[in-house]
């Protein structure tokens, strides 16, 4: 759990959560209280700092497949992907049709993967224990005491059998490396393919007993439908993701759409034109970078249509794309959309922060049932056709994934030798962190108000915030803006300071 502490500071008191809770990296929220108990300022702050954009200038720019997934253990195949695509715009490489679906079928697997973890590991627990319970069964084992040993087990075995795939594709079964430039270091044989259609059968079925859960836990319970639907967790920004030809949602390939509040299309554009639509600013007090939509501008931490703050989220993705690209999945997105907006045909976006978890439950169906459908193509079996040799001089190149937390994008410059010069990485969670400042704050500012009292489990709700993101700050730290203090905390076994040291 969190250790919070409260101290006044000037004419402030400052309630510290610190650190926060189930995510993947390191981050603090600082609350300062008015003299009448108000919300007068909330920062949302990530004192760490990975660099990897550095780590990566001066290596073979072959060897970023190999080294980005290392970024982090939860979700390597979206850098692995995002990287190689890169390496092969780097060469110009026309990947054989074989190799796309490869590539496309590992990560839609990866995607049923990762969205389990978060929705039944790290967001499950506000909404199966209750937002307000016991912090010491507010967790994994509290959930699998409540649903029962069978829907945990079936929660369990998705996820083993997700590495498992991982493994056959790549070798092991976490930070795989066989996307590679050109394609993939091996195919698959009849009975790998076999074994993987097995496991995408299971994962539809558990995309189906995901929907179901979400209905009879959360939007049957009217108190978390108020919860979800209430101001203290609502931002009308733009969206973001990537889309397919016919702009339905895709995580592995083809234009990045952005669309306004309204759902009106401000942009769609090619990995490579990214530098057109997209900038990044910092700020002194963190170290993560703040994309913003350059045809709009940086208006500061505000949302609206005049606003360049945009979201990539699974419920930017669905605001974004104008349907699913798998039946059940679009059953789904219609319900949700007719839910929460009364326009059954998406075409109104949703904009209430804590209903992105809804939107990853209708992904994972998504995920689900577009690999059972790649893994029955005749192709994905093609003993030669995984790759092409790389034989043009390198230059620059952009790829870009839907990551599970985010458009993903990395962006290589190398010299003629293929040495990479420059690279810039812009995350899922760096796209959203403007937005993650915004919503702390006003579930701060919606739920600490004058004479309340400030528990552990009210600051638990406004951790929901920026959960709901699925945030991951290992690999979303790259801004070293020289500014931001250090400061070191040295605690007991129950909070206590034994000792602090600052720079």
């Amino acid at each position: 759990m969190s250790v919070v502490t409260s101290e006044p500071t000037k004419a402030y008191r400052r309630i510290s959560v610190d650190p926060i809770t189930r995510l993947e990296g390191h981050g603090k929220i600082d609350i300062f209280l008015d003299q009448d108990g108000e919300v007068a300022e909330c920062f949302f702050q990530v004192p760490e700092l990975r660099g990897f954009e550095k780590f990566c200038e001066g290596r073979p720019v072959e060897e970023m497949p190999r080294i980005t997934p290392r970024i982090c253990g939860v979700c390597p195949e979206a850098h692995l992907m995002a990287s190689a695509k890169a390496c092969d715009a780097v060469y110009q490489a026309e990947l054989p049709l074989t190799a796309r679906l490869l590539r496309e079928l590992q990560y839609n697997i990866f995607y049923v993967t990762d969205h389990a973890t978060h929705f039944y590991a790290l967001g499950a627990p506000d909404f199966v224990m209750g937002p307000m319970s016991d912090p010491a069964t507010r967790n994994l084992l509290g959930v699998v005491a409540k649903v029962g040993p069978e829907i945990a087990g079936k929660v369990i075995q998705c996820r083993a059998w997700g590495h498992e795939a991982a493994a056959i594709f790549g070798g092991k079964p976490v930070n795989p490396v066989n996307a590679i430039p050109g394609g993939m270091s091996k195919g698959l044989n009849a009975e790998e393919r076999n074994r993987i259609e097995e496991i995408c059968r299971y994962m539809v079925e558990f995309g189906k007993l995901t929907l179901k859960i979400f209905h009879d836990v959360v939007l049957a319970n009217k108190q978390y439908v108020d919860l979800i639907l209430s101001g203290p967790y609502l931002h009308r920004t733009y969206s973001m993701g990537l889309v397919d030809e016919n702009n339905r949602v895709n995580y592995y390939d083809g234009w990045v759409r952005v669309v306004d509040p309204d759902g009106k299309q401000l942009c769609r554009y090619a990995p490579s034109e990214y530098t057109q639509h997209v900038a990044e600013r910092v700020e002194p007090w963190s170290y993560l970078k703040f994309p913003y939509l350059k045809a709009v501008g940086w208006k500061g931490f505000v949302d609206g249509k005049d606003s360049g703050v945009y979201r990539a989220t699974p419920q930017s993705r669905l605001n974004a794309g104008d349907a699913m690209n798998s039946p059940i999945a679009q059953e789904a997105y219609e319900e949700y959309f007719d839910t929460l907006t009364g326009d059954r045909s998406g075409r109104t976006p949703v904009h209430h922060t804590l209903a992105i978890h809804w939107a990853r439950c209708i992904e994972l169906m998504n995920a689900a049932e577009h690999a059972l459908e790649l893994v029955q193509r005749p192709e994905i079996t093609h003993p030669e056709h995984y790759r092409v040799v790389c034989d043009k001089t390198p230059s620059e190149g952009v790829g870009i994934v839907e990551a599970p937390r985010g458009t993903l994008t990395h962006h290589y410059v190398t010299d003629g030798r293929g040495i990479v010069r420059k690279a810039n990485l812009i995350v899922g969670t760096t796209n959203n962190n403007a937005a993650i400042c915004m919503s702390v704050k006003q579930a701060a500012k919606g739920l600490i108000r004058k004479n309340t009292e400030v528990t552990e489990g009210l600051l638990n709700m406004v951790e929901m915030a920026f959960r709901a993101y699925d945030p991951c700050f290992g690999c979303a730290t790259h801004s070293l803006p020289g500014q931001m203090p250090l400061k070191v905390r040295v605690r007991d076994w129950d909070g206590t300071v034994l000792s602090e040291g600052s720079r």
